[in-house]
């Protein structure tokens, strides 16, 4: 088969994007989804989600430019090379590029040849104050193609793995689903409970023989300083997690000397005062103690109490309390001692142990799933450049 060379700029169509004025309500919050980079997620192919929306005025009224199903799109400054394809139409922003391949290349193929390209793209647009893609940079990377038929068979093979990876993902997002929905029947709406077993409780009506507690009075503050710098440093986001520090971060953002900071072992949690009004509080969900900077406070609840915590810290309540609770004119903060005096009802521990075990079970697969996917993207990722540069024969593939 003759593969024929090209250059990459001759098989797509660059796409510009825009910000509609953000000072222009009407232009924002309406049914366009609008993409920017914090919305990729470069192990995904298709990105489902984002931050923000548009309005039909607010398309009309600025640069900005609609995506069509399949068409791609990869950040081109700052953060480079983020790429995704468009499962239905979106705007996006300036700091991106829309890609639509033309007559003589396979969409998917074509998302996969780009995402074997990244490398170089990013190797051609670093070096500048900011690192930016630019149109130059597509043309000064060449590639060789086979025909449109033996294109979709290498997608076809690549996407199978993809989709599976997908699937997977929405099983998982299913499994998280029920937890979630065990913890409100358990926790929340007490379905469990017959309705003649109630006593009334400045929360409410609650289950006799449950309380209503401060969580100083079930968690404990935690201040034991690292020994050495050989911990993992951690960092609460605003999604309700603790990160791995160097891999969320694109540069170091902790001190070299971690003497000061805070230990934080599996199960304790962990939150920056100035942040947790935005969620940034989370869960050590690692096998190992990690630390946190010293301005952190970890909490760490009653032993086998902590996944009931863990989703009390993402309910609206809690959220609601943290709002109210924060002091500070400028920026707010929220101090152990203000923490400590939210209410809690907190179960007896029979209830903890059913909901444990539901938790667990379902988490076990969760992390079955995860490992799976690990290995799936493992052998897409080692097989991707074998299929583009045809070291692999995919002919007998049915499309």
């Amino acid at each position: 088969m003759t593969w024929k060379r090209k250059r990459l700029i001759d098989l797509f169509e660059i796409i510009g994007g825009g910000t509609p004025k953000t000072t222009i309500p009407e232009y924002w919050n309406g049914n366009i989804p609008w993409l920017s980079v914090k919305d990729f997620n470069n192990s995904d192919r298709y990105v489902y989600k984002t931050e923000k929306t548009i309005t039909n005025s607010g398309l009309k009224n600025s640069s900005t430019k609609l995506l069509e199903k399949d068409d791609i799109i990869i950040s081109a400054r700052g953060t480079v090379g983020e790429l995704a394809m468009i499962p239905y139409p979106m705007a996006f922003n300036q700091s991106c590029y829309g890609i639509r391949g033309n007559e003589e290349v396979d969409k998917t193929f074509l998302y996969y040849l780009l995402k074997n390209s990244i490398t170089n793209l990013k190797n051609i647009s670093h070096g500048s104050v900011f690192d930016t893609i630019t149109r130059e940079t597509f043309s000064n990377i060449t590639v060789d193609i086979p025909d449109k038929d033996y294109q979709r068979k290498i997608a076809k093979f690549l996407s199978n793995l993809d989709n599976k990876i997908e699937l997977n993902k929405r099983i998982n997002d299913n499994l998280e689903k029920q937890v979630e929905a065990i913890y409100q029947s358990l926790f929340v709406y007490f379905n469990d409970i017959p309705e003649n077993q109630f006593k009334i409780s400045e929360l409410g009506p609650i289950p006799i023989g449950w309380k209503v507690k401060h969580l100083s009075e079930v968690t404990t503050s935690i201040r034991t300083k690292v020994k050495h710098n050989n911990y993992k440093v951690l960092s609460a986001i605003n999604t309700g997690q603790l990160q791995l520090s160097e891999e969320y971060f694109t540069k170091q953002v902790f001190s070299k000397n971690l003497s000061n900071y805070i230990a934080v072992e599996p199960f304790d949690f962990a939150y920056n005062p100035a942040r947790i009004n935005i969620g940034s509080i989370g869960m050590n969900t690692f096998s190992f103690t990690g630390c946190v900077s010293p301005v952190y406070v970890v909490v760490r609840a009653e032993p086998e109490y902590y996944y009931f915590l863990n989703f009390f810290i993402k309910s609206k309540r809690f959220s609601d309390e943290v709002k109210v609770r924060s002091t500070g004119s400028v920026r707010q903060s929220l101090s152990y001692t203000d923490f400590g005096q939210i209410k809690i009802v907190y179960p007896p521990i029979n209830v903890i142990d059913k909901f444990n075990h539901e938790y667990k079970a379902r988490q076990k697969t969760i992390e079955h799933i995860k490992e799976e996917n690990k290995k799936l993207a493992s052998i897409r990722d080692t097989l991707l450049p074998k299929l583009i540069f045809g070291k692999i024969d995919v002919s007998q593939i049915q499309l």
